[in-house]
């Protein structure tokens, strides 16, 4: 790993910080019931997972709590190819 590379602990506090970001965008901290954001970094493989337990979208302008938790795994995920400087854009290896 090169000295300018963020090390592990910095790749997850930054998925993590993001992750929460979105979800806190979209909903009011005490309307939260449950959140978990597990963010794994182990031999350049980033796993990130959101759970969230939220009030239900009842009308039309209301967040659903699967496509927030969706959209901050994807946040977390983009913030981490930042750090690294990767366009985001870019096809990853796992397209076939």
């Amino acid at each position: 790993m090169a000295d300018d590379e963020p090390d592990d602990e910095e790749v997850v506090r930054t998925a993590a910080e993001a992750a929460e970001g979105v979800v806190f965008a979209n909903y009011r901290q005490s309307s939260v019931r449950d959140l978990d954001v597990t963010v794994t970094f182990e031999e350049g493989v980033l796993e990130v997972d959101v759970y969230l337990n939220a009030p239900e979208a009842e009308g039309e302008g209301e967040t659903d709590p699967d496509a927030v938790a969706d959209e901050a795994a994807r946040a977390a995920r983009a913030a981490v190819d930042d750090l690294f400087g990767v366009d985001s854009d870019e096809p990853t290896g796992d397209a076939a």
